[in-house]
Order: C-alpha cells, then structure tokens, then sequence
C-alpha cells in the first residue's frame, strides 16, 4: 500500500486522477494539494510514499517542487505536456504520464513504482545467504587501467541511471549494473542505504550532522564528502551506531 499525494492546481484533473486511480487498490490516497507551497506542507506532517504531481501551477512549479521531495519517496509527473520528460528523468522521477492519462499506461507506471520498492527492501528470505565477504576483490578501471579493488577499499556508490558509480581508495570508476544489483550483495554490517540513490561504507562515516532541509541530515565521510540521509535511514543509522 503507497499513501499517496496528488498535486494539482484544476480540481478536475485531481478528481480525474483518483477516479482513475481507484481501481487500484495499492494506491492510498491520503492528501491532495492544490499547489507545491501545501503539497510541502503535507510532506513535512505526513509519511507519504508517492506523489503524483502536475508541472505547470501558478507560484512553484511542479519541476520546482520534485527538488523539495525525499529521495526515498518516488513522484510521477502528471502533464499535458512531454516536453519536460527529459528533465523529469533527470530529476529522478518515477515516471512521465501525459494527459489525458490513460488507463493502460497509468497501470505500467504502478507496476514500475511498485518493481522500485521491491528493489529498495532487502528479502528478508535470502538475508545472509549471497553477500559477498568484505575482503573480496572487484575488478574496476580507473581510465586505462583495470584494478582489482576490495570491498573494504570502497567508501560509496551512487546510482547514475543504469549505472554505478564506485568511490574508492584508488579514485573512482564506473560499472555497467544497477546499484539495487550491486546493493543486493553487499553485507549490510559494513554497508548502509543512505537514500535512494547511494550506499555508504559505515566505517567510513565520521559523523552526522543536520541537513539543509527540516528534519533531515548528513552523513560526512571522512574523505569529507556531505551524503544527505533520507528521513526514515535516519532511524536506522541511530540504532546502528547506537543511538547520538
């Protein structure tokens, strides 16, 4: 189930999308929003895992306000317009939906968010059983040259579309495979999602401090490096480090 916020300037198009979105029944709706100055407000008072917002509204654009969004909670661009689909991906969205919204295309994007959530919890069933053991070596290049590099050695990755980037030691190199891939053989007594889009090395963090945004903090590496922890890995690093 994915509590839900619609974000939408005409009424109509709001009451257009939860008809549609009613036949499914995954999809919670619990708040909607005329324009972004209260869609934020309702980010910051409630747990919402999914919003689905219009580009074009008077103040703040919908573009304007992904960037206010967490990274751990996924948006779908709701516009009659596809000339922004470029920068929407950009912005991590979901998905694209053009309108009028059909229902075909409407039923891909929730099987696309729903496939992003499973990816971002860990199967409890196969815990322990694949992870790599922290001394084995990756091959990585570093321009030319290929190098074989220890888990141990790699402080972060990030997620680069369907690529990786990996920060070690050595500097850094990209691998041809999603991060969720490479996440899921990770142990997770040495590595930690910080948000969405990055894993940490947890030795590597040498403090926390808070973020910009309300309620959220950083993770400062001690190769200096300012990670953002989205709001609910916040939690888990305290329980990690035993509470701070």
């Amino acid at each position: 189930m994915f509590d839900t916020l619609i974000v939408d300037d005409e009424r109509l198009a709001r009451a257009e999308l939860k008809r549609l979105l009613s036949k499914h029944e995954q999809i919670n709706i619990v708040a909607e929003a005329a324009n972004a100055e209260a869609a934020i407000e309702h980010l910051r008072e409630k747990d919402i895992q999914l919003v689905f917002l219009d580009i074009q509204m008077p103040g703040m654009t919908g573009m304007e306000l992904a960037e206010h969004i967490n990274v751990d909670i996924q948006f779908v661009f709701c516009t009659a317009f596809d000339q922004y689909a470029a920068d929407a991906f950009t912005l991590n969205a979901t998905d694209y939906l053009v309108k009028p919204i059909a229902p075909e295309r409407l039923a891909t994007a929730i099987k696309k968010i729903e496939e992003n959530a499973k990816q971002a919890v860990p199967d409890a069933a196969n815990a322990n059983e694949d992870y790599l053991p922290d001394s084995h070596g990756v091959l990585l290049k570093f321009g030319e040259v290929n190098k074989v590099v220890r888990l141990h050695d790699i402080e972060r990755l990030e997620s680069i579309g369907n690529h990786t980037a990996v920060y070690t030691t050595h500097g850094k190199a990209y691998v041809h495979s999603s991060l969720s891939k490479i996440e899921s053989k990770l142990d997770p007594q040495f590595f930690f999602k910080a948000n969405r889009g990055e894993v940490l090395r947890i030795d590597c963090i040498d403090r926390i401090e808070p973020g910009m945004k309300t309620g959220s903090s950083l993770a400062v590496l001690r190769s200096g490096q300012e990670i953002e922890i989205s709001r609910r890995q916040v939690q888990l690093l305290k329980q990690i480090f035993g509470g701070f």
